[in-house]
């Protein structure tokens, strides 16, 4: 997603490459500013809101938000005894998070000894994203992760005839599906529920949650796990494909205009790190 995530073009996965003549290094970081207020909520009360946080990219993560410790409230902060080494940012000292009765060990992080190119992180905090109650852009919630102005999802209408087949069963068969665009991964094609036939999918007990598009719910076909997915419930921002389904060609047998569709780079999930991790439960709420 983005810059740095899976198939980004600072990610370890990148499908593009810079044209330049000599190898750029293998760990390339990023920092701007982002442009929007950020707001931290803990223990019922907001122990941080600025307008100055500043998001660090880099590879195979999710960017991180990093505020200004002048915009953090006093007193949230303890500095403890647990320091790990970043490395790209040299030595990283660990906070323990206060807010009345609320206290939770290792919940943000200062770099402390920063190279000179990294200059621009002196003096910030991050917050671990589960640790907390909740992360506001103004008065709405983010969830999952800080938003990356660099992720993009586009959905376009389609004529061309899609077929899933499992084994000798057509599952679906349409002439209007909609193709979904997301950074850092390939097109996925979504069927209208009137082109698929619902007899041969079960809703399977797992979810999952995108911080773009929802939860997404899975089905099985007969005994194929997992075989389809789709977000009943799709955010505003792409309810276009709220209850559609899609189907994973490495399962089942996807056929777009008579070529078999196959698993191509970028579209496994790369699960995103501890410190992002969201249940759905936890989302539930803002459905």
């Amino acid at each position: 997603m983005g810059l740095s995530w899976q198939q980004g073009p600072l990610s370890s996965g990148a499908i593009g490459r810079f044209l330049v003549p000599d190898p750029l290094p293998a760990r390339l970081l990023f920092v701007e500013p982002l442009r929007r207020r950020l707001r931290v909520r803990f223990g019922g009360a907001w122990i941080a809101d600025s307008e100055q946080v500043l998001l660090l990219f880099e590879p195979g993560r999710y960017p991180v938000a990093y505020f200004p410790e002048t915009d953090i409230a006093l007193d949230v902060l303890e500095r403890i005894d647990h320091s790990t080494h970043h490395q790209d940012l040299g030595r990283t000292s660990w906070f323990a998070v206060h807010s009345g009765d609320h206290v939770v060990q290792r919940a943000a992080w200062q770099h402390t000894d920063l190279p000179a190119h990294a200059s621009e992180l002196q003096s910030r905090v991050a917050f671990a994203w589960r640790a907390m109650d909740a992360f506001y852009e103004e008065d709405e919630r983010i969830l999952g992760h800080a938003a990356d102005p660099y992720h993009r999802i586009d959905i376009r209408q389609t004529s061309r005839h899609l077929e899933v087949r499992h084994g000798e069963h057509v599952i679906a068969d349409t002439t209007q599906a909609l193709v979904l665009y997301e950074s850092g991964f390939a097109p996925r094609w979504y069927v209208p529920r009137a082109d698929v036939n619902e007899s041969v999918l079960t809703l399977a007990k797992n979810e999952t949650f995108c911080p773009y598009k929802g939860i997404c719910s899975y089905y099985d076909i007969g005994e194929t796990r997992s075989a389809a997915w789709g977000y009943p419930d799709a955010y505003p921002e792409v309810d276009r494909i709220a209850g559609c389904v899609s189907f994973e060609p490495d399962i089942v047998t996807v056929h777009l205009d008579g070529k078999q569709l196959h698993l191509e780079p970028g579209q496994s999930v790369t699960p995103h790190g501890p410190d992002r991790e969201l249940t759905v439960r936890e989302v539930l709420p803002a459905r």
